[in-house]
């Protein structure tokens, strides 16, 4: 049961760590999908939640006056990422439409926008998401697989409404990319797994479509761990090779997308 709070925020718009981009916005603070490998838990201890990760959302709902005020007092074109340690467009976003309210802000100002989700949500505001002259759409997708997404992101959507959204995006002339973040080791690293990503995102019309791997952060990992040993225990022994010998994996692991992807028609990226 995910518990629900409104709550009103100093700012909205935050530097950001991530190259290329100079601010993040997020109109939530946590997220209803439950992914078992999301690096934004360090977010928890910035709340007074006592409920894991994944079972609260914040709700900003002066997000957008408090984004007025910020984007007036910025004095060069910036670019600003949307959803960075959130999905902007998760569930609740339907109800409260926070994002798309920010999005009515964003339009009438000259920042270059980039929005990352795994909801087909998003197509809701194609209206607003047209009037912003510089702005991409990123997917998350590990994997194609059922099982291992439902293991994973129990309550993300489904992968096939994302590849749908992004394909109507695409279509729209809006500039899309699929970001498979993470590779799960053992699991979603093979040949035939990187290949179909690769073939899916470039039949669905995005730009470009980039690789990161499995960030080991303590509580992520027991977390991971805990699903490896109850659903893939011959696998234990891999994910402890991979705990301390990431650099190594990391290094192969390039080798194979470089392999996989010589003739791929859109651009292959690696962030690891």
């Amino acid at each position: 049961m995910v518990k629900y709070q409104e709550v009103y925020c100093k700012s909205i718009l935050n530097k950001s760590g991530i190259p290329g981009i100079d601010f993040a916005l997020n109109p939530y603070t946590g997220c209803e999908h439950s992914c078992v490998y999301c690096y934004a838990t360090f977010m928890k201890r910035f709340t007074n939640h006592p409920e894991e990760w994944g079972n609260f959302v914040d709700i900003k709902v002066n997000a957008p006056d408090v984004l007025q005020r910020q984007l007036k007092s910025l004095k060069s074109k910036s670019r600003i990422s949307i959803g960075t340690v959130c999905d902007a467009y998760q569930h609740i976003e339907e109800r409260f439409q926070i994002t798309r309210r920010c999005l009515e802000v964003l339009r009438y100002y000259n920042h270059s926008a980039s929005i990352l989700t795994k909801s087909p949500l998003v197509l809701r505001d194609i209206d607003l998401i047209l009037k912003i002259k510089e702005i991409e759409i990123g997917f998350t997708i590990i994997t194609l697989n059922p099982k291992i997404k439902e293991l994973f992101e129990p309550n993300s959507p489904p992968v096939n409404k994302r590849l749908s959204a992004l394909k109507n995006l695409s279509g729209n002339g809006i500039s899309t990319w699929v970001f498979v973040a993470p590779v799960l080791p053992f699991l979603t690293d093979n040949e035939s797994d990187i290949e179909e990503l690769i073939k899916t995102a470039q039949e669905s019309g995005a730009k470009n479509i980039t690789f990161d791997s499995l960030n080991p952060y303590p509580k992520v990992w027991n977390w991971v761990m805990g699903i490896i040993k109850r659903e893939y225990p011959e696998s234990v022994k891999k994910y402890q090779y991979y705990f301390h010998n990431k650099t190594r994996y990391e290094m192969e692991l390039k080798k194979l997308i470089l392999k996989v992807s010589s003739g791929a028609k859109i651009k292959v990226n690696y962030v690891f």
